[in-house]
């Protein structure tokens, strides 16, 4: 599981990085040049997958739509790893009011849909890759801190934080030193769920009308400007990017629950002298 999805990720990574060198050297055309193309043409020797009713190449929108995606999960991901992972352990170290306030702002959010608080996020702030990173950042922030803030409140009482503390450590030197490379274990698969996560909630985000602008070439946009075509058998607007995405949240998944399990059976094997 682990090896397949690493070769889809890394597929789509290298797509990513190859598809602007292609489009700079003049052989792909660029994603939204479409006017000399024939409109909602079936997939054929010029145009593998077809164009859409702009005339822009599905393939090339497509390809392009990868590093899109990426670009925007590795921002809000990212973003919600550094701003959760710093906050969860600062909660469940000390505790008290300062412990009560992040857990009930976090539970806030944690309550709502992701979908619709970054449907509301994504309008409040309007459309762009920055923008929709930092809504999706919103979104994922509260895992990564209640994951955190738990492993944290449960081993600040272990022998080895108790012994830095009675030798004269502060709080920062014990969360950097001791605790920081204890609870930062399992994040790595929650991360790589995270990710396939955010990329259909941005394709839900651009279906919508409410992720990127339409020149951007990003799956959700493409499938919400296909979907008054389909009924007239314009089935590869949407069977290419639709694909893409599912075969893209599917490696990721597997990379996560990959992941997952060799954490868990190292952790079940007994450590040696």
């Amino acid at each position: 599981m682990t090896r397949w999805g690493l070769v889809i990720v890394v597929f789509y990574s290298l797509v990513a990085l190859i598809t602007p060198l292609l489009i700079c050297l003049g052989w792909l055309p660029d994603a939204n040049a479409g006017l000399a193309n024939p409109i909602n043409d079936s997939p054929n020797w010029s145009h593998w997958c077809g164009t859409d009713r702009l005339g822009r190449d599905v393939c090339v929108r497509t390809m392009a739509g990868s590093g899109v995606a990426l670009q925007v999960v590795l921002l809000a991901v990212g973003l919600a790893l550094i701003m959760g992972v710093p906050l969860g352990m600062i909660s469940g170290y000390f505790g008290g009011g300062i412990d009560q306030i992040l857990m009930l702002l976090m539970d806030a959010l944690y309550s709502l849909p992701v979908l619709l608080l970054s449907m509301v996020l994504a309008f409040l702030l309007g459309k762009g890759i920055l923008n929709a990173a930092a809504a999706l950042c919103v979104v994922y922030v509260p895992q990564y801190f209640r994951m955190v803030r738990n492993q944290t409140a449960q081993m600040k009482s272990e022998l080895f934080v108790e012994a830095a503390r009675s030798l004269g450590a502060g709080p920062a030197w014990i969360l950097r030193r001791y605790l920081f490379r204890n609870v930062i274990t399992s994040v790595p698969v929650l991360l790589t769920l995270n990710a396939a996560d955010a990329v259909l909630v941005l394709g839900g985000l651009g279906f919508l009308g409410l992720g990127l602008p339409e020149a951007v070439p990003e799956w959700g946009g493409d499938l919400n400007l296909a979907l008054a075509t389909v009924p007239t058998g314009i089935w590869w607007t949407t069977l290419f990017p639709g694909l893409a995405m599912f075969t893209l949240v599917l490696g990721l998944s597997f990379l996560g629950e990959g992941i997952e399990a060799w954490l868990s059976g190292s952790e079940a094997r007994p450590a040696s002298d």
